[in-house]
């Protein structure tokens, strides 16, 4: 296996990407919009590209609620943005973390009925009022303490139904002025504040299995190299202030906020101590820059993405449609969807 994860063009595999997954053997796999259909074709596609790569990858998805729902009305449910998670913990502590949970859970029983077994969730970045809206709602709130709590009741939910959650954005989005799809944010404040309250909210999570890295320049602490290239961001603060001991993915590693060609940025990602690059567009050229740039997934990294794996568990018993009233109950008269949830 390669030390990276890749997307695909469609909602099938082509033959060119069947050959690229059988040489290139990544080590995981995403999903996007691009490649759902109805829920049959979604399944063939997933047992598709395990069948092709030989073994049981793991198959990653972005399925938060809200803005940022790969699985949408008419075939799922629909989920609310993050921030709906904290107006009920706001009123209710104890509502707002059992919200969280069973919304994950119910989460993890769509994803778990279609083969996959990733979610990139839960969501940790701190917003502040003067961000970018890239973040804006999919954050729970600002206060460290409470997104920590609503993050890892998420967690929890999605760990219930079977399916590994993904952290995020490590070491944290929330203070980003720009949107690192398309620009590099740099972040101004000083140490002691990121400490306080960026870096705070990751803290409580760090014994999660998999983290994904925040495109973001924290000047006073690395003024040249955003975090998922940047060495001192992933030793000083990933690893040592916040803890985190799982595996370490780039976000999307073709985004705008970064500079120099894919190989370029893959060598510096791994050589910075990610231990897996992320590989979205599923734009086979840059498919094929990234695998050639990428390692072996050995050592350390191999040792973490095997351990990772393992912390998944056997989904506990749901009975889905009193979990999904029992759901409605609790986000009434905070979220009510629009459409699409049975």
């Amino acid at each position: 296996m390669r030390a990276f994860i890749t997307g695909i063009a469609g909602g099938s595999l082509t033959d060119p990407e069947r050959a690229f997954l059988r040489e290139a053997q990544p080590w995981g796999l995403i999903l996007f919009s691009r490649n759902v259909e109805t829920p049959d074709a979604v399944r063939r596609l997933v047992d598709d590209m395990r069948t092709t790569l030989g073994r049981s990858a793991p198959v990653l998805i972005d399925q938060e609620g809200g803005r940022v729902q790969r699985l949408g009305p008419p075939h799922w449910p629909a989920y609310p943005p993050g921030v709906a998670y904290g107006l009920v913990y706001e009123d209710d502590r104890n509502s707002g973390v059992a919200a969280a949970w069973l919304g994950a859970r119910l989460i993890a029983a769509d994803l778990a009925a279609l083969g996959i077994d990733v979610d990139c969730l839960p969501v940790a970045d701190v917003p502040v009022a003067s961000a970018d809206p890239v973040i804006g709602d999919r954050a729970y709130c600002n206060d460290p303490a409470t997104v920590a709590a609503i993050a890892g009741a998420v967690a929890a939910g999605l760990a219930a139904g079977g399916v590994l959650p993904v952290l995020k954005h490590i070491p944290g989005h929330g203070r980003a002025a720009a949107d690192s799809h398309r620009l590099l944010p740099v972040v101004d404040a000083d140490r002691a504040s990121l400490e306080a309250i960026d870096f705070a909210a990751f803290r409580p999570l760090a014994g999660l299995p998999m983290a994904m890295t925040a495109h973001v320049l924290f000047r006073a602490i690395d003024p040249i190299a955003p975090a998922t290239v940047s060495g001192i961001i992933v030793r000083d603060v990933i690893r040592d202030s916040i803890g985190f001991k799982g595996l370490l993915m780039t976000d999307d590693i073709s985004m705008g906020a970064l500079s120099g060609s894919i190989g370029e940025r893959c060598r510096a990602a791994i050589a910075a101590g990610c231990d897996v690059v992320l590989h979205c567009n599923g734009k086979m050229a840059q498919m094929e820059a990234v695998a050639a740039d990428v390692p072996v997934l050995a050592g350390e990294a191999a040792r973490r993405a095997a351990a990772a794996l393992a912390a998944k568990t056997p989904a506990q018993p749901l009975e889905v449609a009193a979990a999904r009233a029992e759901f409605l109950k609790l986000m009434a008269g905070t979220w009510q969807p629009a459409q699409g949830y049975a």
